[in-house]
């Protein structure tokens, strides 16, 4: 790729240490769907980003050699409804698909509504369903339900469903389907889409990030020193087909924090042990019950959107699915790295073939340092050299090309740095990386023939 450096350290993992645009990173990141609905497959492959910034990969199963005595491993055990609905809607006699996206009360949902047509239509190219009012009845099957309200969304509503409580969650089982997306061929099973600790079925769409966990990889944590606990969150749907729907995503999500792991996760955090976060969901709750100074047991709703600017209280790291630039978990992702980093994880994700959507590889990312993030902000008005901690302007504007900037760039010699006994981030024992933010480390972007940035 033209303009981007890296160099191989004695390990044989690659560290790089470019920094490129953003918007260009995420035009051309492209990844593969995976198409087949193995939790586990064998090949699964694990891509780490540590606090540092050192990208490596690994195979998923071993992702709990990466974990520490101490860390605290947080799972959402929420097991999915089959939220897929098939059915009329009576006053046009049009079919539709429901998609069941959240419980307002015992028998009301809010819900988004499909024209005809099934998960083999991409969602955004799926059909529109007929115009849609309050007091319209649909005939799903064996359940009947009527719309309430339409949700600032003629395809957003508020649905109530007759009947007794036992019938509608009889009629979920038999009618429903597991929610499914254009990228899986053949009709998923409610198997599929349950964690290895599924409970309570609160999920609308799997909180896939625990395909990962079975209870092997349990049973290594506690062997490990690592304490193995779990949250409930409703996880809702992840794409809607409509661009101003997306935008609103994720929807409001209800959750449950147990006491056993409101007091796992204080005794960590006081040990000094990492919270690790199996899920995006996961993130959201404890997050959000950080609001009120500390992780307590207890119900909430996750009504907040993580983002760039999000100031992670008591997450230090996250394992999940392999997510493409522009989507709400992708978003969520921006919370722990700097744009930069991120684009160099999404590139190396698509360079590698990993696979994406919840069948997919997964990441396991550490929570950036702050100071880190401020000094590799991309700026648009100077280049600045940064070295033990002083920043001193070497280049402004864009005068310089990048070949007198590549001259001199060879006087310099990065530093590796050997993180003795796995004590570094993230990273086995004996790996060598270079560390940015220290006298030697260096970036450099080069586009269109002109230097943008560099940093040591």
């Amino acid at each position: 790729m033209r303009g981007v450096w890296s160099f191989v350290v004695s390990s044989g993992i690659r560290c790089k240490l470019s920094l490129r645009l953003v918007a260009q990173s995420i035009r051309d990141t492209r990844m593969i769907a995976a198409h087949r609905p193995v939790q586990r497959p064998r090949d699964a492959r694990l891509l780490l980003v540590s606090a540092d910034g050192c990208i490596t990969h690994a195979q998923r199963s071993g992702f709990v050699d990466f974990l520490k005595p101490g860390d605290v491993v947080v799972a959402n055990d929420a097991a999915t409804l089959p939220a897929s609905l098939h059915g009329v809607h009576l006053s046009s006699g049009a079919e539709i698909e429901v998609r069941l996206a959240g419980r307002r009360a015992l028998a009301s949902f809010s819900a988004v509504v499909f024209g005809a047509g099934d998960f083999h239509t991409r969602t955004e190219d799926r059909p529109l369903p007929p115009p849609l009012s309050p007091g319209d009845r649909l005939l799903l099957g064996p359940l009947s339900a009527t719309i309430e309200a339409l949700l600032d969304h003629p395809r957003l509503v508020a649905l109530r469903f007759g009947g007794t409580a036992r019938a509608l969650w009889a009629g979920l089982a038999r009618h429903g389907r597991p929610i499914q997306y254009a990228h899986l061929p053949t009709p998923l099973a409610l198997w599929d889409v349950w964690t290895p600790i599924a409970s309570l079925p609160t999920a609308f769409e799997p909180p896939s990030a625990s395909f990962a966990l079975d209870w092997g990889s349990i049973r290594a944590m506690r062997a490990r020193g690592v304490a193995f606990a779990t949250i409930t969150l409703a996880a809702g749907i992840s794409s809607t087909g409509d661009l101003e729907l997306d935008r609103r995503l994720p929807f409001d999500e209800p959750y449950r924090i147990p006491d056993p792991t409101a007091s796992a996760i204080r005794q960590g955090r006081a040990a000094g042990g990492r919270i690790i976060a199996i899920g995006t969901t996961v993130v959201r709750a404890l997050e959000h019950a950080a609001r009120e100074g500390g992780v307590r047991a207890g119900e909430g709703i996750a009504d907040q959107r993580l983002g760039p600017t999000s100031r992670l209280q008591i997450v230090d790291a996250i394992l999940s699915g392999t997510h493409e630039p522009g989507s709400s978990h992708y978003q969520l992702l921006r919370a722990f790295l700097d744009d930069t980093t991120l684009a160099d994880a999404s590139a190396a994700l698509e360079a590698a073939g990993y696979l994406t959507h919840e069948f997919g590889d997964s990441v396991l990312i550490e929570k950036q340092n702050r100071r880190l993030r401020h000094l590799l902000k991309p700026r648009s008005d100077e280049i600045e050299q940064v070295l033990a901690g002083e920043a001193l302007s070497v280049v402004s504007g864009f005068s310089r090309t990048c070949r007198s900037l590549t001259k001199y760039r060879r006087g310099l010699r990065p530093r590796p740095h050997r993180y003795p006994t796995g004590d570094g981030p993230m990273m086995p024992a004996g790996t060598s990386c270079a560390r940015p933010a220290e006298a030697g480390d260096y970036r450099i972007t080069c586009v269109a023939g002109r230097a943008t940035r560099v940093s040591f």
